[in-house]
């Protein structure tokens, strides 16, 4: 069952509501199955009808990685093509927005690497003191929380995407088991050690 909150309803973990879907209406979650079973038939509007009730979560999703709103754009762009490209690819394993989360969270950092290139390449300087949310490309990023996940992957790789999914991505424990295919207690040990490391690293917390 969706769990009601005061801004709408939630459902796998993530939040659907009147500023979430863009059109005052709460998307339940029979309709969201409704609309990957038609789109995965080759049903284009279906197709298309997802894609809009996707995006907001996608959104929200690429924020916490790339809080400036174009660097998040572009990154859910990315996101959203990848979704409709692979959507056959999704054979009800687990949760869809689970499932969603996971390419969301792959095309941020896929974006901020990206970004970071373009600096390097174009010898760009990131001043200090910025705004991420009002400041554009690579300054616009959480550049503390991004080089942490990249010292993460470096060193732990098998920590990375349990630790993406719980605490970025607001999944619940048993959906990243679900997801990961891990044990819980795999899970839950794995969350703890990437939290110690990334505390660590940002010098008190994510």
């Amino acid at each position: 069952m969706p769990e009601a909150t005061r801004q709408g309803t939630t459902v796998g973990g993530v939040e659907f509501g009147p500023e979430g879907n863009g059109g005052g209406r709460v998307i339940a979650e029979e309709e969201l199955a409704r609309l990957v079973a038609a789109a995965q038939a080759g049903d284009r509007a279906s197709l298309d009808r997802l894609l809009v009730r996707l995006r907001p979560v996608v959104m929200r999703r690429c924020s916490r990685f790339l809080p400036h709103h174009a660097d998040a754009e572009e990154a859910a762009q990315d996101a959203l093509l990848s979704i409709s490209t692979h959507l056959h690819e999704y054979g009800g394993r687990g949760s869809f927005l689970g499932w969603v989360t996971v390419i969301a969270s792959n095309a941020a950092r896929s974006t901020y690497r990206s970004m970071r290139r373009r600096a390097e390449d174009s010898h760009a300087v990131v001043p200090e003191g910025v705004d991420p949310r009002t400041t554009s490309v690579i300054a616009g990023t959480r550049l503390d929380l991004m080089e942490s996940l990249a010292a993460l992957e470096e060193r732990h790789p098998a920590l990375v995407e349990s630790f993406v999914l719980r605490d970025l991505g607001d999944l619940t424990y048993l959906q990243v088991a679900e997801i990961t295919g891990a044990p819980l207690g795999t899970v839950k040990d794995r969350i703890h050690q990437a939290r110690r490391f990334m505390r660590d690293r940002l010098g008190g917390g994510v």
